[in-house]
């Protein structure tokens, strides 16, 4: 036992000392940069071990060593605490991500910090239309024969339509359409908003046609999907200081930044925001960024993900503090959700 925590510490080490200098390390490095408390021979005889354990490997005819993706996935899972965010970095984020005005600034903020914490692109998925219930429904009268429909879902987002009548509607029917639309809708999942509309015509006495319109107008912006599939990428220009041996995995990276469905697999799931996900090198979907790890987790309300967020980066990426700045911000962006619900 004592053995394998020394040769864990080893390797913790090698993964520090890589993704610091991006050289492969030595056993004489490790001694003089890291107490871990035994003689250069017995390193030398754990960076054996690890090695014909296929954690870290010898590139080229280096006498030093570097992590394989099995040594990363062994040191990310061993990780017992992750790099705690200092005072002013919690400081900074709050600031940054409260000052958002819309649902659109702060996926382009939350895009922006994550990119700058951790140097590697950032991804943050709008939130998931079918994840939304309606907060609210409003409707204004333009004119008498037009009205301007607004829907506010839980995570922000806001559709507007303008739906003209075939007939006038004084204010109390359009009061009394308001009042009954929120008592079907309001506080629902869209799949369930949907069926509760749809059944509303019937039962509006002064006529059922502006009625029909306008509910036929709310679905139709109800099952607008495409935000479903929008996908925010910041930090591209990050991309130029992933370094020496990193340069044919940068043409499959900017392919995959173009296309949507691609990030959103490498993001994976919206799972609990609570849980991080780390996926290293072949690990991941695609076997042309089998040299890149992606570092995600859920974000939104409680405990209900509405969407995803991460960072893309090479493997050698700086684990613990991308990990942290990942859940960070997507428990700032969680919060401001949550408080927009209320």
């Amino acid at each position: 036992m004592v053995q394998d925590d020394r040769r864990l510490a080893v390797l913790r080490a090698i993964v520090e000392d890589y993704v610091a200098t991006q050289e492969p390390v030595g056993s004489k490095t490790l001694v003089e940069r890291h107490r871990l408390g035994v003689s250069p021979a017995t390193v030398r005889n754990d960076m054996a071990a690890l090695e014909e354990d296929g954690l870290i490997a010898q590139p080229h005819t280096s006498a030093g060593r570097i992590p394989t993706d099995k040594g990363y996935r062994l040191f990310v899972d061993r990780l017992t605490t992750l790099k705690p965010m200092s005072p002013a970095e919690r400081r900074a984020i709050a600031s940054f991500l409260e000052g958002a005005n819309d649902l659109d600034d702060v996926i382009g903020r939350s895009v922006r910090l994550l990119a700058q914490l951790t140097q590697q692109v950032a991804i943050v998925q709008y939130p998931t239309l079918a994840r939304s219930t309606v907060r609210h429904i409003e409707v204004v009268a333009l004119t008498p024969t037009r009205l301007l429909l607004v829907l506010i879902l839980s995570t922000g987002r806001v559709e507007q339509r303008l739906v003209e009548l075939p007939e006038e509607l004084d204010d109390e029917a359009v009061a009394d359409l308001r009042r009954r639309l929120n008592r079907a809708a309001m506080g629902e999942r869209i799949t369930d908003a949907v069926a509760a509309l749809a059944a509303l015509p019937e039962q509006v006495a002064h006529g059922s046609t502006p009625a029909a319109l306008i509910v036929a107008s709310l679905v139709e912006a109800m099952s607008n999907h495409r935000s479903d599939e929008r996908v925010v990428v910041g930090g591209t220009s990050n991309l130029a200081r992933f370094g020496e041996g990193f340069e044919t995995s940068i043409k499959p990276m900017l392919e995959a930044l173009e296309e949507h469905v691609v990030l959103l697999k490498l993001l994976g799931e919206a799972t609990s925001p609570s849980t991080l996900r780390v996926r290293i090198g072949a690990e991941g979907p695609y076997e042309e960024l089998s040299r890149t790890s992606v570092v995600a987790t859920g974000y939104g309300p409680g405990e209900e993900s509405v969407g995803s967020l991460g960072v893309v980066g090479p493997t050698r990426m700086d684990y613990p503090g991308s990990m942290a700045a990942v859940r960070a911000v997507a428990r700032y962006v969680s919060t401001i959700l949550d408080d927009s619900r209320s």
